[in-house]
């Protein structure tokens, strides 16, 4: 088979843009990057620049920049009708991070949920009208659509009107070197550097009201004491919006004497996977997700899992978590406990979900793309 040119969404994983830090979409959009070339494609990274200039982004260090800002281009897209579209020199272009323009070439875009129409009250509100009718809006400029779960599909085409027949399912994934424990003195070293001690309750992701943070810290307060002397609470993960609340109970938690521990400044994919590895229960009961790659992760690591039962979690987990009602404190307690404390318990979910991790890899996620790739470029 010939190989495919793809134009692919680095904005979300371009270091001059993000600082360093990758969030959901950077490491979906970071993990294509790096596996379609041994699927048969030659990639370029694309992204946008912040400011409607080409100068603005001709420092960036992966691919190259847009002749535009997303922001014009949309406009123009709007004031067009499409009759302009973007002058691209490859075969195909994946959108990984909303930002779908109108292009010369087929355009395959991943929507990872529709959080920002079906439950706006969950993000930022920073811009949220005008940002909220963007996305619905330029959705319709996809040849086809990628979801990463078949709970996303639905949202997908009630919230922004796509044609389920242009929709396929393709899973994330977690690379293999994840499966593999990493050197215990790594990972000795990395929780002294991060004064955390080994065996504690494990969160990961943004502070963001979604991600439910709030009821971790509640339900873990609500242990017995000598449990949380034993094992302290990690959260790993930047603020996000409207985590002032949740910022000042954690504070007013540690200023009590109990062992909470933010992290908030973790960039290293090794170190984070020695935090992983360091655990004893991780802890992921969000209201809403996608699809949920941190408990992937925690899965590959050989950590036990405690999720949520709702949105497309119980598809990613399969029955190797503890699925919980996410609403229901004491269930996320009881949960916690009965994984911190039950042996024959936690073997059975760490070995359930090393299994269920060792059939969602990367390398799987990227050969189901490029089969999309194909199909929309008629070259099965």
């Amino acid at each position: 088979m010939s190989s495919i040119r793809v134009g692919l969404s680095t904005t979300t994983i371009e270091p001059r843009l993000t600082g360093g830090f990758l969030d959901g979409i950077g490491v979906y959009s970071s993990a294509l990057m790096r596996g379609l070339p041994a699927a048969g494609c030659g990639v370029t990274g694309y992204s946008f620049p912040p400011l409607p200039s080409k100068n603005s982004g001709s420092r960036l260090k992966l691919g190259q920049v847009m002749p535009h800002s997303f922001a014009m281009l949309a406009m123009r897209d709007f004031l067009t009708g499409g009759a302009i579209r973007c002058d691209m020199p490859v075969d195909i272009f994946h959108a990984t991070d909303y930002r779908i323009v109108r292009m010369n070439c087929p355009v395959v875009a991943t929507l990872h949920d529709a959080v920002p129409l079906t439950h706006p009250e969950w993000a930022s509100r920073k811009l949220r009208r005008i940002k909220n009718w963007v996305q619905k809006n330029v959705a319709g400029n996809a040849d086809h659509v990628i979801a990463l779960s078949r709970f996303t599909v639905t949202e997908l085409v009630e919230a922004y009107g796509v044609d389920e027949r242009r929709i396929t399912v393709v899973h994330c994934g977690v690379d293999a070197k994840w499966l593999e424990r990493p050197p215990q003195r790594a990972i000795d070293e990395t929780l002294r550097a991060l004064g955390v001690r080994p065996g504690y309750f494990l969160f990961v992701g943004t502070l963001q009201p979604r991600k439910n943070v709030e009821r971790i810290v509640e339900a873990y307060l609500g242990l017995p004491e000598a449990m949380r002397r034993e094992r302290q609470l990690v959260i790993v993960g930047r603020a996000g919006w409207e985590c002032d609340e949740l910022l000042n109970r954690m504070r007013a938690a540690v200023q009590n004497g109990e062992a909470i521990v933010w992290i908030n400044d973790l960039k290293d994919e090794e170190r984070l996977r020695h935090v992983y590895a360091g655990a004893g229960v991780f802890v992921f009961p969000s209201l809403y997700e996608g699809f949920g790659i941190p408990v992937l992760e925690a899965f590959a690591s050989g950590v036990p899992v405690v999720t949520a039962n709702t949105t497309s979690l119980p598809e990613v987990s399969e029955g190797a978590a503890l699925e919980v009602n996410p609403l229901d404190v004491g269930a996320i307690r009881d949960a916690m406990h009965r994984l911190a404390s039950d042996e024959s318990l936690r073997n059975k979910c760490i070995d359930a979900g090393h299994v269920r991790a060792a059939r969602l890899t990367w390398e799987r996620t990227v050969d189901e793309t490029v089969a999309v790739y194909r199909t929309v470029l008629g070259r099965q």
